[in-house]
């Protein structure tokens, strides 16, 4: 049987890798943990998230981003949502209010430069993620 620990990485692509690295280590505090490269040239890396958990970034200019792609968004766990929220805000970065969701957990959203959708997560001791029950979604 195999049992899941956690979420390793999430894979997407970058219009531009430089400005995609820019915001994820500018505006979400994610450092670089390595780069791929192929003759000599970057063209991916890796994030980290904390833990074993990673963003995979690959180049891709021809990419397209839109509702109907098969990964909506990814969702990072925040310490601090309000603070999460206001350092964003003062990069200059479009955030949503926070929000307390139907799961008990505070929710807001970003974009990265490439339009895909990130979550930002902060638990609360009544989330549903930790003390199970079914939740009427509010969407």
């Amino acid at each position: 049987m195999i049992q899941v620990r956690q979420l390793a990485h999430v894979c997407i692509f970058a219009h531009d890798l430089e400005a995609t690295r820019g915001f994820y280590r500018d505006v979400l505090g994610m450092d670089t943990r390595f780069n791929f490269l192929r003759d000599g040239k970057i063209f991916g890396f890796y994030l980290d998230c904390g833990g074993r958990s990673h963003v995979e970034v690959f180049e891709k200019s021809e990419a397209s981003y839109s509702e109907l792609n098969q990964i909506n968004h990814f969702c990072l766990e925040v310490e601090d949502i309000d603070a999460a929220i206001a350092h964003i805000r003062s990069k200059g970065v479009a955030v949503t209010p926070k929000k307390l969701a139907c799961d008990d957990t505070y929710q807001a959203w970003i974009t990265d430069p490439n339009g895909v959708k990130i979550e930002l997560f902060e638990y609360t001791a009544k989330s549903a993620q930790f003390t199970g029950g079914d939740r009427v979604a509010d969407w």
